[in-house]
């Protein structure tokens, strides 16, 4: 339960702070290692032993020596680095070469371009569950084959497979996934005023109040970026309608003038339309970008208490803020609205096959295993699906709290409801759900108009 903070002297300004650069890309050259047998799952190993108990005259490792993989995605900087390594285990137990590119924002021109020209890489990393869809209707993917799905079942929840397919037809291995279902909170604020972290949305929207009367904004909302909104949209629409119909949402099963989406709007205007509980009032929150809506937060002289946003804020802190996370930066899990849903809402990178052959496969089975994933997560910067790689195997607690919250959620998580629409109405600036959502934060009465409005787009954007 929250408890009512006391008062804390004067308001602080918000201090503005510059995001993280951006991403470079660079070709890896390959590494060969060792050739021994690659320790993976079960089913991987029994393939192995089967080869050479037929008197194949070779191991696994001796038949991917001459391989040389590539691998194309969106990582770059720190992300590149600790993949890297996880190739280099990869290769080290092998002896196939692996080469990654990193391309950023221009994964999908690059990869359509390559497609056209008849030179495809062997794998791509896809942040988009669409574009799995896409690539896969045109049938520029190849299916998992059996040693990797097995891998995928034993280690991660059945939803992650389904996310990852297309047709009941498996493509995708989630390997890097993220928390969206989180609150950041100011610990240092907290302590001052006496706020303990709340559990339910009445009792969020209690301390909000609460803060709001001793002189601390309670919220710092980046309504400049409308994928926040987005982000802010679907937790309240999990909670309020369930996985369920969030599946029917998203799926145009119903329509956005469904009842279930005036609740959740109507739940979101009783933040978004008090203006005492945004720092900078609307007009202000309408002009936040995400990283400022962070520094807010986080600033030396902070001017809120929280924003709601996914595990990656804690990059931004560290890169942008003197908070330290998991100490004067902090998190709870977005509050329960309606009972107890320990639904969950997600997006992440799936590894898929562009290129047939045993060494794909090989390197996709590897991807799922526990193995990669501790790899990754001693490194930092990231959070699997793995449901086999302990919570103690990251190299902080508040980042094994968010995967244990992904991994208990099971199958009640929930790919960004955003990202499995098409870009028209998901994911452009000054359109669909970005926009329309914008519009509502100024004007949280119009609900009725806002679910038209997201009707109508959508209906444009599916081609109906």
């Amino acid at each position: 339960m929250s408890t009512s903070p006391t008062p804390r002297p004067g308001a602080h300004g918000g201090t503005p702070a510059g995001a993280p650069g951006p991403r470079r890309a660079r070709t890896r050259p390959g590494a060969g290692g060792p050739h021994r047998a690659p320790a993976v799952t079960a089913a991987a190993l029994a393939t192995v032993l089967a080869a050479t108990a037929c008197g194949g005259g070779g191991s696994a490792s001796a038949d991917l020596d001459a391989v040389t993989l590539e691998i194309v995605g969106p990582w770059a900087g720190a992300e590149q680095e600790a993949f890297e390594k996880v190739l280099d285990l990869f290769e080290s137990q092998t002896g196939a070469t692996v080469t990654y590119s990193g391309v950023g924002d221009e994964l999908s021109t690059v990869l359509q371009t390559r497609i056209q020209g008849g030179d495809v890489p062997d794998v791509a990393l896809i942040p988009q569950p669409g574009l799995i869809q896409t690539f896969a209707a045109e049938g520029d993917l190849v299916p998992l084959d059996d040693n990797v799905t097995a891998a995928v079942d034993e280690n991660m929840a059945a939803a992650w497979r389904e996310i990852g397919s297309v047709d009941g037809q498996a493509y995708g291995v989630y390997l890097k996934v993220t928390n969206k279902s989180l609150v950041w909170f100011n610990n240092d604020l907290f302590e001052e005023t006496g706020a303990q972290t709340p559990e339910t949305w009445d009792e969020f929207t209690q301390l909000s109040a609460d803060l709001s009367e001793v002189g601390v904004d309670p919220l710092s909302v980046a309504g400049a970026d409308g994928w926040v909104l987005t982000d802010w949209f679907e937790n309240v629409y999990l909670q309020v309608a369930g996985p369920e119909k969030y599946d029917q949402l998203s799926e145009r099963e119903i329509p956005w003038t469904d009842p279930s989406v005036q609740e959740a709007l109507e739940v979101l205007a009783q933040v978004w339309g008090d203006e005492t509980l945004l720092t900078g009032g609307t007009s202000g929150t309408l002009q936040t970008d995400f990283p400022t809506s962070v520094t807010n937060v986080f600033a030396d002289d902070p001017s809120a208490a929280m924003v709601v946003g996914a595990d990656f804020i804690g990059g931004v802190v560290s890169s942008s803020t003197n908070a330290g996370v998991g100490d004067q930066a902090q998190h709870f899990r977005f509050p329960y609205i309606a009972g107890e849903q320990d639904s969950v809402v997600v997006a992440g990178d799936a590894a898929v096959a562009m290129s047939d052959g045993e060494a794909t496969m090989e390197l996709l089975t590897f991807l799922a295993s526990p193995e990669a994933a501790q790899e990754w997560a001693v490194q930092g910067g990231f959070v699997s699906p793995n449901r086999h790689l302990a919570a103690d195997a990251y190299p902080d607690p508040l980042t094994g709290q968010v995967a244990e919250q992904i991994v208990s959620a099971g199958d009640s998580i929930r790919f960004d409801l955003s990202d499995l629409q098409p870009a028209a109405f998901g994911a452009t600036v000054g359109d669909g759900m970005w926009q329309a959502l914008q519009d509502f934060l100024g004007d949280t009465e119009d609900v009725e108009g806002t679910m038209e409005r997201l009707e109508a787009e959508a209906a444009e954007a599916h081609g109906e």
